[in-house]
């Protein structure tokens, strides 16, 4: 059998109501505190906010009035009246106005963050202390109706109480009358029960006593009856009484009850979400919003303006331009660099005669000092052009050091949680001093070395143009007649040149030269990069063209640099050069590779298509620049070094080219070829003609018939016959 249901008694009942509202008046407590909190964080974050813009306009203002005082600083210097009017003049020039707009930049931000700092203390600052003011006014209304709500939420849950009291009080009435009406039930069946038991029990007597007895036992027992049947219906109608109240009562109980939840529900869920959004915040957010997008507008334009600044002097440094600097100096001051008069010739004592004499006995004299003179000058102008593509290689090599792209630093800024990232990105700048000292070491050597080709260039010009102009002067003096006899001796003197260089596969000052340097000069520090004494280099090429070899035997006693100048000097005067202009774009182009096996293939095609002879002279001279760059410890010559002295040497720009640019991609050329030389041309085997040996001495593959070297005659035939380019039959080989 189930154990009856267990009742709470009233106490129990009164006990969880009482601690379940002091519960909820605690939390009504809590919820005021909470709001005072939140009121008070407010407060003083309003009060950090203008704290910390008071501030910030301080550091803005104090910040504005440095800069002022750093461009007066410098402006104040063009406003003297020292040097007043050349600063003028220099305004004009790209460097000068960078430095104008630099200034005026500062002023600019200078202007821009006093600004700043009146709209933090004369606008934000009284825009957050009118929303703190508001903010703590609105709350304290906030506060009272939240009282309002509190109070009216504690009456509901009073009335609930009373009304579960009187709900109580009527149940247990109505349970009371229930028991009494039970018990007068059981009476009344008892009271019958005993009547049924006494008339079986009675036994017979006379008529008459047995009527009387009857008559009485009877009346007792309908009294009896009576008297609970009575009582019963009291009860009866009590617990009817009693029953409704009690009815009564719990559905005024229910209704409370519903009542009240629905009154806490909608307290917690909507009436706390509209106080604190439609009270305690009300315009709290927006007008927070309204603030720092003052601030944001404020320090937005403030970008804006310097962006504005900082694009002008952008454009002022991408028209950084030399050439029109130098155009303007010169226009500027044109009295200080215009030409001087020319010199007039100033007769002496009478002298009126102001042309040269060219009678006898001073013609034959004027004769052969002009074939002096344009021997020296075709000389002398091999030579200077040599020098001066070796400086314009050189003057290259400075500007790809002076214009690498090193001004990004934008790496600096990439901020991270790791303040030791930070610092690491900013020590691995291209600032560190081990970068500065290796740049600028090899910077100096370079400036140092291109500042003496300038010096040999400019003064090897200067020696032309004034041999130029006597020269010039005795032509025309001469007469056309004169002109003819030096050209007819200039050309059989070229003539005897080309009879001795075809004599063989590579030519005698080619093979000599090569032969000296591998055995004295492969440790020669600078070689074909300094220059050689140019008397010695007169006398060794004079030799040559005389048909001797000044370097044979084992005699040490010649300057290097100078042999090594007469060596690249051949290659200069070539008529043809090694590199024909008609393959120059195709050479180019295989610059552009990456993989150096590829690219060394593709040159090895473009070069196959030239003649023999040019392959085997080529095949030589590279041979031994890769022989002579694997002692760059020893001579610091690298390929590349290699390739700045013989780029301008073997391969010249063709016009119309960018020289520069171009320049550049001919010395990576050279400088792959020196280095896949065995790659790129072909083997003796298939290629027969000498071969350049690491021993200093030229091993012949080339077999003729009769087992001697072979003769280039019909080699130079080949190469008049290929390119076509002159009808005495001079070849690429030819020395001018």
């Amino acid at each position: 059998m189930t154990s009856p249901a267990k009742f709470k008694k009233d106490k129990e009942i009164i006990a969880e109501y009482d601690t379940q509202v002091k519960e909820i008046r605690a939390q009504l407590v809590e919820q005021l505190k909470c709001l005072d909190q939140q009121c008070e964080l407010r407060v003083q974050l309003l009060q950090d906010l203008q704290d910390f813009f008071r501030k910030k306009a301080e550091i803005e203002m104090d910040y504005s009035r440095n800069l002022e005082k750093l461009a007066e600083r410098f402006l104040a210097k063009t406003r003297s009246t020292k040097d007043q009017q050349f600063k003028k003049d220099q305004n004009v020039l790209s460097p000068v106005n960078c430095w104008n707009l630099l200034l005026n930049q500062v002023k600019r931000e200078s202007r821009d963050h006093t600004t700043l700092s009146d709209i933090y203390l004369n606008n934000i600052i009284p825009r957050f202390v009118q929303v703190s003011e508001d903010s703590g006014r609105l709350f304290k209304k906030s506060k009272e109706v939240g009282l309002q709500l509190q109070e009216d939420l504690m009456k509901v849950l009073n009335e609930l109480y009373t009304v579960m009291k009187t709900y109580h009080m009527y149940n247990a009435d109505s349970i009371s009358a229930q028991s009494k009406l039970k018990e007068a039930e059981k009476q009344e069946e008892k009271q019958i029960g005993k009547s049924v038991k006494q008339e079986d029990k009675q036994t017979p007597r006379s008529p008459d006593s047995t009527s009387n007895v009857k008559f009485e036992e009877k009346h007792v027992r309908r009294s009896s009856v009576k008297k609970i049947e009575k009582m019963k219906e009291k009860r009866q109608a009590k617990y009817t009484e009693n029953r409704l109240k009690a009815i009564k009562a719990r559905n005024e109980y229910l209704l409370a009850l519903e009542a009240t939840n629905a009154s806490v529900f909608k307290y917690y869920i909507h009436d706390l979400s509209d106080l604190i959004d439609q009270c305690c915040d009300l315009g709290y957010h927006a007008s927070l919003n309204r603030a720092l997008r003052t601030f944001l507008s404020a320090e937005l334009n403030l970008e804006q303006s310097k962006h504005e600044g900082l694009d002008a002097i952008e454009n002022a440094v991408e028209n950084l331009d030399a050439n029109s600097d130098k155009q303007r100096l010169m226009e500027m001051y044109n009295n200080v660099f215009c030409p001087p008069m020319k010199f007039e010739f100033q007769p002496h004592m009478g002298d009126m005669e102001s042309q040269l004499c060219a009678q006898q006995p001073v013609q034959s004299e004027l004769v052969q000092r002009c074939q002096q003179l344009q021997s020296r000058l075709s000389t002398l102008k091999i030579e200077n052009e040599e020098v001066k593509k070796t400086m314009e290689a050189t003057l290259q090599t400075i500007q790809d050091i002076v214009t690498i792209e090193d001004f990004d630093v934008s790496d600096c800024f990439q901020y991270s949680n790791s303040m030791e990232s930070v610092k690491s990105t900013v020590s691995e700048t291209f600032m560190s001093k081990p970068s500065i000292a290796k740049r600028r070491a090899n910077q100096q050597e370079t400036e140092q070395f291109y500042f003496t080709k300038m010096k040999e260039y400019l003064e090897g010009r200067n020696l032309i143009t004034k041999l130029q102009a006597k020269h010039d002067l005795l032509q025309k003096t001469l007469g056309e007649s004169q002109r003819t006899d030096c050209s007819l001796a200039s050309g059989r003197r070229s003539s005897t040149i080309r009879k001795q260089d075809s004599s063989q596969a590579i030519p005698l000052v080619v093979e000599s030269c090569i032969r000296f340097i591998s055995r004295h000069g492969l440790q020669h520090e600078g070689i074909f990069r300094v220059s050689g004494s140019q008397v010695e280099v007169n006398d060794i090429k004079n030799a040559f063209e005389r048909g001797e070899d000044p370097l044979a035997g084992d005699q040490n006693d010649h300057d290097m640099d100078s042999i090594a100048g007469v060596l690249k000097l051949y290659f200069r005067g070539l008529e043809h050069p090694l590199f024909p202009k008609d393959i120059f774009h195709d050479l180019i182009a295989c610059v552009t590779m990456d993989n150096l096996q590829e690219r060394a293939l593709h040159i090895r095609k473009v070069l196959l298509n030239l003649p023999k002879t040019t392959l085997i002279v080529m095949r030589y001279l590279f041979a031994f620049l890769n022989h002579l760059s694997q002692f760059s410890e020893e001579n610091m010559m690298d390929p590349y070094n290699l390739a700045i002295c013989f780029g301008p040497t073997l391969m010249s720009v063709p016009e119309g080219h960018d020289q520069v640019s171009c320049q550049a991609h001919v010395n990576e050329l050279i400088k792959t070829i020196i280095i896949q030389h065995e790659n790129i041309f072909p083997g003796p085997r298939e290629l027969e003609g000498p071969v350049y040996s690491r021993s200093g001495n030229t091993e012949d593959y080339c077999e003729s018939p009769h087992g001697e070297r072979a003769s280039t005659e019909d080699s130079v035939q080949d190469v008049t016959a290929e390119h076509h380019t002159s009808d005495d039959g001079m070849n690429l080989l030819t020395y001018v």
